[in-house]
């Protein structure tokens, strides 16, 4: 099962996980909206002004494809907010992210709020509206470049699924799961009906199976972890099937709230699976610390499959240099076919709204870095 004939965009070089700093004046009118002080329709005019803004910046730094740097939503999570059925998993467990209090120094692990394991079906699946829809139409009014647009895999919403608490709605819990897919296909079709050519599918849970408090939790809950991971790489793989001319990446990582970490574990233990069956035609991969293992693991992805490194760090404001992102690419060269190579950050700049612990001009010196390294590597 393949998601179609090749994108246009399996190729590139250098990639963009999705999110960007937030402006100042953005995350302030969050916060006057939230508080009541401001009305929709102008914390959109603010969200207006910064996408245009940051599409322009990503335009100036060279960037091959652009992204609205998540600036209308609060977490990389929104997605799927507007998604009718569960409660829980919508906009309020979202917002209050905002309120959070992370207990670890930026750098160290931090578990995610206990309140992110319970999503409850209220009723079956139906997508209400297309919040991804709208953010791509918009960035690409802003741009003659490709727009590429993020969305939440099915593997973290199930993982947050209260199966005792849905029984009601969901009997058999698999069939959440598959409503899910059904969602998401509805999403990605209104996505590639409005021009969109290169989705990306944020699947950071898929490490939890190489983290042992986060095992231990699945079997806690009753969960087989190696038959939820066959389970949730099958639905993965369903939610891009059958979509020609459209590219899909999907990214893996160990969490990225405010340069917090929340797994660990190097890829091998999943590798051989994950790996070789996800039919996504990029695979995004966390690879900026001892915590993501070797290079090694990469021998089993699918052939004709495009790995793009994540190898520039958005937890520090150290700036990496050109030749140590060349050495990254040549150590992976060993595993991976270099013209299936690309490069890109380790993850997004600002998974959730305050943003990692870096400024924007350190932000974009990475993109820069990457650029450079890249035209060195494959001009």
């Amino acid at each position: 099962m393949t998601p179609g004939s090749a994108g246009p965009l399996d190729d590139l070089r250098v990639d963009n996980v999705g999110s960007l700093l937030r402006p100042p004046s953005l995350i302030e009118a969050f916060a006057r909206f939230r508080s009541g002080g401001l009305s929709p329709e102008a914390l959109r005019d603010a969200q207006d002004d910064a996408v245009r803004e940051v599409v322009r910046a990503q335009e100036k730094v060279g960037l091959p494809v652009v992204v609205d740097g998540e600036y209308r939503r609060s977490t990389f999570m929104d997605s799927f907010a507007e998604v009718d059925g569960y409660r829980e998993l919508g906009g309020n467990l979202w917002a209050a992210h905002a309120d959070r209090v992370l207990d670890a120094a930026a750098g160290d692990r931090a578990e995610a709020p206990s309140a992110s394991s319970a999503t409850v079906a209220t009723e079956h699946l139906r997508l209400r509206e297309s919040a991804p829809r709208r953010e791509f139409v918009f960035a690409q009014d802003c741009t003659d470049r490709p727009v590429k647009t993020t969305l939440l895999g099915p593997d973290r919403i199930f993982q947050t699924f209260d199966a005792a608490g849905s029984s009601a709605i969901y009997p058999d819990p698999w069939a959440f799961l598959d409503d899910v897919v059904a969602v998401e296909r509805d999403i990605v079709a209104g996505l590639v009906d409005a021009g969109c050519r290169y989705v990306h599918v944020d699947a950071p849970g898929l490490t939890a199976y190489v983290d042992p408090p986060s095992l231990e939790r699945f079997r806690r809950r009753g969960l087989d972890p190696a038959e939820l991971l066959t389970r949730t790489l099958a639905a993965e793989n369903a939610v891009v099937r059958d979509t020609p001319g459209t590219t899909f990446g999907i990214h893996l990582c160990r969490g990225n709230e405010q340069g917090h970490w929340h797994r660990e574990g190097s890829y091998d233990a999943i590798a051989e699976q994950v790996f070789g069956e996800l039919v996504h035609q990029r695979l995004l991969l966390e690879y900026d610390t001892e915590r993501a293992g070797s290079f090694r693991a990469l021998r089993f992805v699918r052939p004709g499959t495009t790995v793009v490194l994540g190898v520039v760090s958005t937890k520090s404001a150290r700036v990496e240099t050109v030749d140590e992102v060349i050495g990254r690419i040549e150590d992976a060269a060993r595993y991976v076919p270099l013209d299936r190579i690309a490069i890109s950050p380790q993850c997004g700049f600002a998974s959730t709204i305050e943003g990692n612990d870096l400024t924007a001009d350190e932000q974009w010196r990475k993109f820069d870095v990457l650029l450079r390294a890249a035209e060195t590597v494959w001009a």
